[in-house]
């Protein structure tokens, strides 16, 4: 028995490969083709992206017309969740109900509301995306979700030209939500349905 089982190791010692070589670890941290220093090239990518996923996307010129064109994005609505520690400027041009989000509203005051509005931790222009983390200006997922029109706010700072850029500034301890324009799915008989998982419309204000 013990001949059998050294003549067995020593047929699988001769037949083992060598080791495998080491992956590569020079992961391509921007999007191909795009310089991430170009920031207006970057920018550009980003509403393209936001476009042909059926968002729209309201540029401000300066940081001080945030008010006017978030007003323009709000345009039609109501009433709007606003979560603990947004900025009230980004509200100042606009008529209609601001309903801060602090203490919680209950579901049926969300779900009555015509809008959301948020900043955003961080963006993704390859993409698209949206990234939010529940600080500041964010709010908790359950506020994202309910409201029809979703309006977020984006300092042209926050967006990265692709994904490793965007996950270096993220706390992956918080609760993350990725944004990839406005809900939809087509599960069902490969029919396109909007607003099943969230608001059907998305809007962002893209600051300077």
């Amino acid at each position: 028995m013990t001949d059998a089982r050294t003549e067995i190791l020593r047929r699988i010692r001769a037949a083992a490969v060598p080791p495998a070589v080491a992956p590569p670890r020079h992961y391509l941290r921007h999007a191909p083709g795009l310089d991430e220093t170009d920031r207006p090239a970057v920018l550009a990518l980003f509403a393209e992206r936001l476009t042909e996923h059926g968002a729209t996307v309201l540029r401000a010129d300066t940081a001080a017309a945030a008010a006017s064109v978030v007003a323009q994005a709000l345009e039609g609505a109501r009433s709007a969740v606003a979560p603990a520690g947004l900025p009230d400027e980004w509200t100042a041009d606009w008529s209609g109900e601001v309903l801060v989000d602090r203490p919680p509203l209950d579901t049926a005051r969300l779900d009555a509301a015509d809008a959301v509005l948020t900043a955003c931790t961080a963006a993704v222009a390859e993409s698209g995306t949206l990234i939010l983390d529940g600080g500041p200006g964010q709010g908790r997922r359950a506020a994202t979700l309910l409201p029809d029109l979703h309006v977020c706010v984006v300092r042209a700072s926050q967006v990265h030209s692709a994904l490793p850029g965007a996950l270096a500034v993220l706390d992956p301890g918080r609760p993350l939500t990725f944004i990839s324009g406005p809900s939809a799915t087509a599960d069902i008989e490969m029919i396109r349905v909007k607003g099943v998982h969230g608001p059907r419309r998305l809007a962002v204000v893209l600051l300077p």
